[in-house]
């Protein structure tokens, strides 16, 4: 893709939302990182409706060790594969405890010794959490990057690579947000929105999904000369 093309990507996604953000409910650093970890193979809504109810109760790393294992389980239900997430949420909290005071670390080495927490979640919090210019490669952005032609690549580090290099510094702090937007709600798996896309004529996926046809105009009800009355007879 040219530069300018990937450049004029970014301003149109830019001009629709200037501040993105993650859909996610979060109130703290702690939050946010819980609520990413919690994200993996499963939807945001899914996960801010576990948190709607787990945050009140335990909201900190000491409250959620105090809950333990199984007190963690009920709260999570709503959110994929919630008996291994227990189990890496409770040892998160306890080694932030034991190694970092309580306080969400600031270096990906730090954060990806966390259980439960991979290089996307790393992104993420160090992107959000401690400004750093970093772009987390989930499953949307994967598809987005390669059906574009903004960075293809065989696997997400290849994506978050090309990201990282090719994207205008300008843009590169929220490439993340504007991307994962666009390929949750528009440039969708199964059939892309294409004609209500804001970039379709930039994007160089050679499959775009065509507009629907206009609706044929409705059916003229007939309007007839003759009426049946009851007896057979017709009248006009």
């Amino acid at each position: 893709m040219h530069p300018a093309t990937r450049r004029a990507i970014f301003r149109r996604l830019q001009e629709a939302n200037p501040s993105p953000t993650t859909e996610l409910l979060y109130g703290s650093p702690f939050e946010l990182l819980v609520a990413v970890m919690l994200s993996a193979h499963t939807t945001d809504r899914a996960v801010n409706a576990a948190t709607r109810n787990l945050f009140p109760i335990a909201a900190t790393p000491a409250a959620i060790v105090a809950l333990g294992v199984e007190g963690v389980k009920p709260y999570i239900k709503p959110v994929g594969l919630y008996n291994t997430k227990a189990k890496n949420l409770v040892g998160l909290a306890q080694q932030l405890i034991e190694r970092h005071g309580g306080e969400v670390p600031g270096t990906r080495a730090e954060l990806e010794a966390l259980p439960g927490v991979g290089r996307k979640t790393a992104n993420i919090i160090l992107n959000m959490v401690f400004g750093e210019v970093e772009i987390a490669v989930d499953t949307h952005i994967f598809r987005v990057a390669n059906r574009t032609g903004l960075a293809p690549g065989r696997t997400p580090r290849e994506v978050e690579q090309a990201l990282t290099a090719d994207t205008p510094a300008e843009y590169r702090k929220d490439a993340h947000h504007w991307l994962i937007l666009l390929g949750r709600y528009v440039c969708i798996a199964r059939k892309p929105k294409c004609p209500t896309c804001i970039i379709r004529d930039l994007c160089e996926y050679p499959h775009k999904t065509r507009a629907t046809p206009a609706r044929a105009a409705a059916r003229r009800l007939p309007l007839p000369s003759r009426v049946r009355t009851r007896r057979g007879r017709r009248t006009r």
